[in-house]
């Protein structure tokens, strides 16, 4: 079963797993020494003022989970509430936070590593440094192929960790001197203010809870258990810090206290004679565990967010290109991995950079997912529900946030200056690339613009100046036949609409071969007499469907092979035309054979195949196909404009019924489609299922097939046979998909 068909069989405590097992890989094994250092004993209190944080932080993350259970976590929220400006910043600051936080935990296993088994160090590189990366390498390399860790094998880990500190913390008990603990300069040797800016260092360790929303989707009862993962993950791991750290610091004095494997060191001095090389090996083995599931689950994260941002057109989709063997957004994990590397290679040998960098870009997207949730509580938007509410609203939020903020001006100057010159630069990248690119606008801006009457004029021009340039999409309509052109502008017009964008009618007048261009041009009104009528009547019908409209006459030697051009040269985001044949050449394609070959897509492109235009009964088959998200646009629009849509997806018997309710169920939920009807049809002759089921429907749509020219001559084609199959209306939704010669040939 693929992950898109994953059921809700998520437990509590699997989710609950899922936090601490990434939280305890940083915070127990890899900081106490270099934060002892920093603040002498009195750092525990700086665990446990970074466990509040973390804990009012939670309750918030607890209600926008439980409100919008969606992939992307915290740069959904803020993406939703306050747009994509402060989504790019959100977005931004999650990936590159995750990146700095899987290069300290790929230093951490190093650290560890080099205990077990000598490395020599290369060039500029320590042996620590050269254990992390090929740690590091590893981990990117597992989630390159698409090997993944289960919430059965989280939990196993997380037990086995617990069940390993539990020893450590009985035996470490009995070795335990408070003398040893206060030392000869008491427990502030650095004084009381040393306490923040140790938190400052050791909130990485608090990183992991955040991440039980983006499985919310997975998880059973959700408003219950979500919640309690997230607040009671947070709890447990303050008070197992604030236990070992304490444990630690009564057995090694804290100036003596290993940098590099400092529970290792500690178990050495707990445990009795023979025992202690022991227990120093098992912590080893227990520290690497940790941190490898730490730095696994942060790469996997990462990818989670850039298909969110991809989806949005924060950063281009390009990165969510899926690979054709293993089924995974390579690109986006071989970018991050090689960002993970290069930090490892220039930035490991200071520990303090990568956990303070990794910390200082979480607690800007903390501080955001707080101002977050207060939009949402302030405008009221439709359909925010949440099952967990925050307490003493506003107080939790504002806290939140403020706490969040207040903590990065306890980093170093370097720290200081990075998030600064990031926010910056997230900005610039909104308004340089990402602002062209989106079509959404956050309740926030949604909201002051709505009431621009009554509002400020500052917050006003502020609204618009940020808002994103929607009006760029563009929807060509390529025309020919006055019969259908009235159909094909309003399937325009709608999606146009829906996206704050035009219409592009297009009139390509086709001269011999024999005749100049520019003869054609001059003689265009004799060669073609009816194109300014076609083109008249296409702008009167877009303006009747309150769309904006631009019209243009092209003359060229070809006229299929036209349209793509024109959509490039238009810059076109999406291209509504009619069915050019019904030739097993061009079977479930929209492109000659030609074409097929020699390029790729340009954009989003809408096949009609007409038998009586009407928008009322919609059927969308969909298996999660490459071109289903266009299918489901589509889609999206009719059901808004008042369509009964309708969803199906087949399964080969009735055995697998609840797996094909619980992919359709995600399905709908990823692509705002929860109200439509849905459909789990059991016969397996997919076909067979998609005709029968399209009898009492007035529309299908359905995506083109991935299959390359040759495949498809031999084999035939889904979409093609369907075409033949059904009496209703088809709409063939083809999404741009770049592919070799080979794979344009035989396929893939």
């Amino acid at each position: 079963m693929s992950d898109e068909e994953l059921a809700k069989d998520l437990g509590l405590v699997s989710a609950m797993t899922i936090g601490i097992g990434t939280m305890i890989g940083a915070g127990i094994f890899v900081l106490p020494g270099e934060a002892a250092r920093a603040a002498g004993p009195i750092v525990v209190i700086s665990f446990i003022v970074g466990g509040v944080i973390a804990m009012v932080n939670a309750l918030s993350i607890s209600e926008l989970g439980t409100a919008m259970p969606k992939a992307g976590g915290g740069y959904y929220y803020v993406n939703q509430a306050l747009g994509p400006m402060f989504g790019s910043i959100a977005g931004l600051g999650d990936w590159m936070g995750l990146a700095f936080a899987s290069a300290f935990y790929s230093i951490g296993f190093g650290q560890y590593l080099t205990t077990l088994a000598p490395i020599p160090g290369v060039l500029f590189l320590t042996d620590i440094q050269i254990g992390a990366l090929i740690a590091g390498g590893i981990f990117v390399g597992v989630n390159y192929i698409g090997a993944k860790e289960t919430g059965g094998i989280q939990t196993v880990i997380v037990f086995t960790l617990l069940a390993i500190l539990g020893v450590f913390a009985a035996v470490g008990w009995f070795s335990f001197d408070y003398a040893t603990l206060a030392g000869s300069d008491g427990l502030t040797p650095f004084g009381t203010g040393a306490i923040l800016p140790a938190t400052a260092l050791v909130f990485v360790s608090f990183l992991g809870y955040a991440k039980i929303a983006t499985v919310a989707e997975e998880m059973k009862n959700p408003g219950r258990n979500l919640p309690i993962a997230i607040i009671g993950s947070v709890a447990i791991v303050t008070v197992i810090y604030g236990i070992l750290v304490t444990i630690m610091l009564g057995v090694v004095p804290w100036p003596e206290l290993d940098l590099e494997a400092p529970v290792a060191d500690a178990a050495r001095v707990a445990f009795p004679g023979g025992l202690a090389g022991i227990a120093a090996t098992v912590m080893t083995l227990g520290a690497l565990l940790a941190t490898a599931s730490s730095a696994n689950a942060s790469i996997l994260s990462s990818a989670r967010i850039n298909f969110a941002m991809g989806r949005d057109k924060i950063v281009t989709n390009w990165l969510n290109a899926i690979h054709p063997n293993y089924a995974t957004p390579y690109r986006s994990i071989a970018l991050t991995g090689g960002m993970i590397l290069v930090l490892i290679a220039f930035l490991g040998r200071d520990l303090q950079i990568l956990a303070k960098a990794a910390s200082v870009l979480h607690l800007i997207v903390y501080t955001l997912m707080n101002v977050a949730l207060i939009v949402f509580r302030e405008t009221d938007p439709e359909g925010y529900d949440p099952d967990f509410r925050v307490p003493l609203y506003p107080i939790t939020p504002i806290v939140g946030a403020i706490l969040s903020l207040a903590l990065i001006g306890f980093m170093s100057p370097i720290e200081i200056a990075l998030s600064v010159v990031f926010v910056v630069v997230a900005i610039g990248w909104y308004f340089l690339y990402a602002r062209g690119e989106t079509d959404h606008q956050g309740h926030l801006g949604q909201y002051i613009l709505s009431r621009s009457d009554d509002m400020p004029d500052a917050a006003v021009s502020a609204a618009e100046s940020v808002q994103p340039d929607a009006s760029d999409y563009r929807v060509m309509v390529p025309l020919s036949n006055p019969r259908t052109e009235r159909d094909l502008i309003e399937l325009g017009s709608l999606l146009a609409k829906a996206k704050g964008g035009k219409v592009i009618a297009t009139h390509i007048v086709e001269v011999p071969d024999q005749t100049p261009l520019y003869a054609g041009s001059d003689h265009v009104e004799r060669i073609d007499a009816e194109s300014q009528k076609l083109l008249d009547s296409a702008r009167e019908d877009a303006e009747t469907f309150s769309a904006d409209v631009e019209t243009k006459t092209i003359i060229s030697h070809r006229s299929f092979e036209e349209v793509f051009d024109a959509a490039r040269t238009n810059e076109a985001d999406l291209v509504v035309m009619g069915w050019a044949g019904d030739t097993p050449l061009s079977a479930g394609r929209v492109k000659s054979p030609l074409d097929e070959l020699t390029s790729n897509l340009p954009c989003d492109f809408l096949v009609m195949k007409d038998r009586g235009f009407d928008l009322s009964d919609v059927l969308v088959p969909t298996a999660g196909g490459y071109s289903s998200d266009l299918s489901a646009e589509v889609a999206e629009v009719l059901l808004e404009r008042g369509s009964d849509v309708s969803l199906l997806y087949v399964v080969d018997d009735e055995s697998e019924q609840a797996d094909g309710e619980a992919f359709l169920s995600e399905w709908a939920a990823d692509h705002d489609l929860n109200d439509a009807n849905r459909i789990i049809d059991t016969s397996g002759d997919v076909e067979d299922s998609i005709a029968r089921h399209a009898e009492s429907r007035s529309m299908v749509i359905i995506g083109a097939t991935r299959e390359g020219l040759l495949s498809r001559l031999m084999r035939g084609s889904l979409a093609f046979e369907v075409l033949n199959d059904v009496d209703s209306t088809v709409l063939l939704a083809e999404r741009p998909h770049n592919r070799s010669l080979l794979e344009r040939l035989f396929g893939g």
